[in-house]
């Protein structure tokens, strides 16, 4: 029980730090980890409605009371879907996985999320030739008048999606329960001796 919730309050909790204005480097994100291990560790529907629900609740807390925009883009949706591809990959990695490959998964969603977004930028942006030589323009170095590049950007996604992961991974070991838990409060079997006492002393 107690990992049952302490877990989703480690995510959550830490996933709305992570976006306090200015604390992390652009693209350093616990986001993309965030939907990577709700994948893997939450059951259900919670695995989705979770992180999708904390994420927005996030954006439009940030678009009206920091940025002074209107609470909800449409970039936004573009976002959520590319998260919750996030979110299956994780469903099918299972939390039955190594360590390693829980840190290969996360790193293999980050790479997702960069490579999709940054393709929609591509296509949607008028500034890229929609050419080959746009689109790897669009991967690695970004218009000219952005900074950080694109490719500094996803370095950045790739550190943060491994490392946020280990991190989940390391969390969701801590807080599982025991087989010392899982047995507590239980009866333990009867003995054969004891079953066949309880006749005895009803005669009597």
């Amino acid at each position: 029980m107690k990992g049952k919730l302490l877990l989703p309050a480690v995510f959550v909790v830490t996933f709305a730090l992570s976006r306090i204005p200015g604390l992390l480097p652009p693209n350093f994100s616990v986001a993309y980890a965030f939907a990577f291990c709700a994948g893997v560790y939450f059951p259900g529907a919670l695995a989705w409605l979770l992180p999708l629900g904390v994420m927005l609740l996030t954006d439009v807390a940030l678009n009206v009371f920091y940025y002074h925009e209107p609470p909800f883009a449409l970039y936004l949706v573009l976002n959520y879907a590319v998260y919750a591809l996030l979110i299956g990959l994780g469903k099918l990695v299972g939390r039955k996985a190594s360590f390693f490959r829980l840190v290969l998964g996360g790193l293999a969603g980050a790479v997702v999320f960069y490579l999709v977004t940054n393709t929609l930028s591509w296509l949607q942006d008028s500034a890229y030739a929609k050419t080959i030589a746009g689109w790897i323009q669009a991967l690695t170095l970004g218009r000219p008048d952005w900074h950080p590049t694109t490719w500094e950007m996803f370095r950045n996604t790739l550190l943060s999606g491994g490392l946020f992961t280990a991190l989940f991974a390391a969390a969701a070991k801590l807080t599982a329960e025991s087989p010392a838990d899982k047995t507590a409060g239980a009866r333990a079997p009867e003995t054969k001796d004891e079953t066949e006492a309880e006749p005895e002393e009803a005669k009597a």
